[in-house]
């Protein structure tokens, strides 16, 4: 067995479109289906495009926010096909298919998936370890929700017919939700020692090199007394006298 694979669509606004991710997910073995603020579900339609991934539909989980998605995940992919600043790592979907089947299977891998019109939104990237693109014709790059669904999850499929090696972890990898709460952690202690962000842009920084570092429960707990022995040595130093 892998890592259990997660799609997760963000305001998918298509009923159909969420019918035909389950039918393309059904047929390469992924079941677990996420949506974050759907336009309009459960639908006729969405079961109409399904074509018999009625179970894929039924079993789908609503959620209000993409934090809420992936907070039992320890990997994230996030799509795009638009350029991104600020030095995100790009793969393809069978790179990051190879990542995700290399996986432990005790760990939850997220696939997200923008708007059909808008895509990721510069928030919905936060939580990602990478950014896939899928290569395709330049001149006409005009692929569906449903295709893109496909796509990866053909590849991931096809990753998992194929022989691999393990990956010895020490741990498993940290959860999302508890890689949120090692942000808010970090945030809170660079306040409070004044640490100056003169780009404006310290945090988003800081997340991409922690989410590139894909840290395990372990690293976490470590980071997370850094920062709590930070604010003792600190509380000590406040209380001395002058």
């Amino acid at each position: 067995m892998t890592a259990v694979v997660r799609i997760v669509l963000i305001d998918p606004s298509h009923p159909g479109n969420i019918g035909s991710v389950a039918r393309a997910m059904k047929n390469m073995a992924i079941t677990d289906l996420v949506l974050v603020r759907p336009r309009s579900f459960p639908h006729a339609e969405s079961n109409a495009l399904a074509a018999g991934a009625d179970d894929i539909l039924a079993n789908a989980r609503i959620v209000s926010t993409v934090s809420e998605a992936v907070a039992d995940c320890g990997f994230i992919a996030g799509t795009t096909s638009r350029p991104r600043s600020y030095y995100w790592e790009f793969t393809t979907p069978r790179d990051v298919a190879g990542r995700i089947v290399a996986l432990p299977e005790e760990n939850r891998a997220a696939l997200l998936f923008g708007s059909e019109r808008y895509g990721l939104s510069t928030d919905d990237l936060q939580y990602c370890n990478v950014l896939v693109r899928i290569p395709a014709n330049p001149d006409y790059c005009s692929l569906n929700l449903a295709m893109s669904v496909q796509l990866l999850s053909y590849e991931i499929f096809m990753a998992r017919e194929q022989p691999r090696s393990e990956v010895q972890m020490e741990l498993p990898l940290a959860p999302a939700g508890d890689v949120e709460h090692f942000y808010e952690h970090l945030n809170q202690v660079l306040n409070e020692i004044d640490f100056e962000d003169r780009t404006g842009h310290l945090m988003e920084r800081l997340r991409r090199l922690f989410n590139r570092a894909q840290l395990d429960r372990n690293e976490l707990n470590i980071m997370r007394g850094i920062l709590s022995a930070v604010q003792g040595r600190r509380g000590q130093s406040s209380r001395r006298p002058p």
